[in-house]
């Protein structure tokens, strides 16, 4: 089995949301279990919240994300960027419209000085992508 480097995305409140936005664009499988589905783990207000959240897709994508508990810090966006990058500009430039719709623009998408394209963009929920699409090779 070799190792993989998943991404796992921290939300205050609003981890369900982001999971089924996420799974929208990606496809593939999503499994939500939420703090009340093991019992002794949150208090009854917090029951309701994603304790873990995965999505894995047919091509191996694979993202982790979570609520984080009211009695914990929760700083979004100033610890991660997601990048995404590949040879096949539909399915990534697929990748980036879902992404970025209600987001804020970063670095357009477009052909970046060592001959990939490579945007950049902060999603809906705070989240910063990146997106490279690797160019033709000499």
């Amino acid at each position: 089995m070799t190792t993989k480097l998943n991404p796992y995305i921290s939300f205050r409140d609003n981890a369900k949301e982001a999971a089924e936005f996420y799974h929208s664009v990606f496809g593939g499988e999503l499994e939500i279990n939420t703090f009340g589905d093991t019992p002794g783990m949150a208090d009854a207000s917090e029951a309701d919240l994603v304790m873990h959240a995965s999505i894995v897709t047919p091509k191996g994508l694979t993202l982790f994300l979570a609520d984080t508990p009211a009695h914990l810090e929760h700083h979004p966006g100033d610890n991660i960027q997601i990048s995404l990058s590949g040879e096949d500009e539909d399915e990534l430039r697929g990748y980036w419209d879902g992404l970025s719709a209600g987001g804020t623009p970063g670095v357009p998408l477009e052909k970046a000085p060592w001959g990939d394209t490579f945007g950049m963009f902060t999603d809906k929920f705070g989240v910063g992508w990146m997106v490279n699409i690797l160019g033709s090779q000499p």
